[in-house]
């Protein structure tokens, strides 16, 4: 991934699923064809929002001025029983390796680190046509349900890096040098700290068939975690190695201590996230032609105390350069795959307790209850069950609803539509 300035790794945008077509009200109209009946079609279906991934995207930037998604309405229904069009779906493409959260919670609701689409928010059912409400003792129903409003959700799209290894390290301590030397990855190489302001990928090739992809995170200093230089906005990157190279100046060349380096380092990551504290590393002594024999031992003896491999190299050089590869590749057989976050986001769950409706009056004698949650609970109901139904009813007792039909003068063997079910009301 060449470096670039634009690069954007986080973005918040609103999402707006399809609303439902509306069903129709239409009466058959033929010639010598006597007393026509209802025919109003069904509304089509509002389009879902559906996230891919595009291989040709490394960055959100065409969410940095695009932050509202809305998918088109499904069409209305016709006469002649003609079902309204389903709307296309909108389909919104990402890079691989983005996290997409409840804008709200923060919780995961999807981890795009494989090709599988995923929903997001999905589009309003269509309304029923008027065919849909005759009866034997209502023949001539001269209305029809609105479409459903599709799902409304604000998320955070989050990219975080897929790669095997991460090298981590301070500022000009030779990262970039290093990943340009054992990859085919150019990142940008100068001597001042934050040469590097974008994350850089690069293939290792160790053999015919036998690679790893390795990410340079940049501008890891202490503080990091707290938002201080560049490494809080790039800290997510690391989250998806399964091995750190932990590069340290072992030369001391900029005046600092390899051990508080390396320390300093660690405490970062585990700052932001504990996680990466456990994780694997190998500790690479970068510099060493400019470092004496005691610096190198002493650094050696300290890092294979803690129990991790010390490799010392010299990037300028090629120093220990060559083995580097193979090294990591055999150590990474033993270290599971890419991290992958599990969703966490749950949709609320509907309760009947406290829950909004709306009541509309489709014509005389006839009401509809728009009350999703209501929807949900007498889906699971069987109305030809005697305690069944009076559970359905003292919901409707309980949530205010009859209380508001007989306000707006319901009257006895009026029919009451909720969803697709229909009721005649008695007192």
């Amino acid at each position: 991934m060449a470096a670039q300035t634009n690069f954007i790794d986080i973005a918040t945008i609103w999402l707006h699923a399809g609303k439902g077509g509306d069903g129709a009200v239409s009466f058959h109209r033929e010639k010598f064809v006597a007393a026509g009946g209802p025919d109003g079609g069904d509304g089509g279906r509002g389009g879902d929002i559906i996230f891919v991934v595009d291989d040709h995207l490394t960055t959100l930037m065409d969410f940095r001025y695009k932050r509202k998604y809305t998918a088109d309405e499904g069409g209305k229904g016709g006469a002649s029983l003609c079902h309204g069009k389903n709307a296309e779906d909108l389909v919104i493409k990402v890079p691989l390796g983005t996290v997409i959260k409840d804008a709200e919670s923060g919780l995961v609701i999807a981890d795009l680190s494989d090709h599988t689409p995923v929903t997001i928010a999905r589009g309003g059912r269509g309304g029923y046509g008027n065919a849909h409400f005759a009866t034997p003792t209502r023949q001539i129903p001269k209305f029809a349900k609105p479409g459903m409003p599709g799902e409304d959700i604000q998320v955070t799209l989050e990219l975080k890096l897929i790669a095997d290894v991460g090298l981590i390290g301070f500022p000009n301590v030779g990262k970039s040098t290093l990943i340009s030397t054992i990859s085919a990855a150019k990142p940008k190489i100068a001597n001042y700290h934050f040469t590097t302001l974008v994350p850089t990928l690069g293939v290792v090739s160790v053999g015919e068939g036998a690679s790893f992809v390795c990410a340079d995170i940049p501008g890891l200093i202490e503080g990091a975690s707290e938002g201080v230089g560049l490494g809080h906005d790039f800290l997510r990157h690391v989250e998806r190695c399964r091995l750190l190279l932990h590069v340290v100046d072992v030369s001391g060349s900029e005046c600092r201590d390899p051990i508080e380096d390396f320390e300093q380092i660690n405490e970062e990551l585990a700052k932001f996230s504990p996680a990466l504290a456990e994780r694997p590393q190998i500790v690479v002594g970068n510099k060493c032609d400019l470092a004496t024999e005691e610096q190198i031992d002493t650094f050696r003896k300290y890092v294979e105390e803690k129990g991790l491999t010390f490799v010392p190299v010299s990037a300028a050089t090629m120093q220990g350069v060559r083995e580097l590869p193979g090294l990591v590749y055999n150590r990474l057989k033993d270290i599971p795959a890419v991290p992958v976050f599990a969703p966490e986001y749950k949709k609320p769950e509907a309760k009947a307790g406290g829950r909004e409706f709306t009541i509309k009056r489709m014509e005389a004698h006839v009401w509809s209850v728009d009350a999703p949650w209501l929807e949900y609970i007498l889906a699971g109901s069987n109305v030809d069950d005697y305690e069944s139904l009076q559970y359905f009813q003292r919901q409707l007792g309980e949530s205010g609803i009859l209380d508001a039909l007989v306000q707006k003068g319901v009257q006895e063997n009026d029919t009451i539509l909720i969803g697709e079910y229909q009721f005649d009301y008695i007192f």
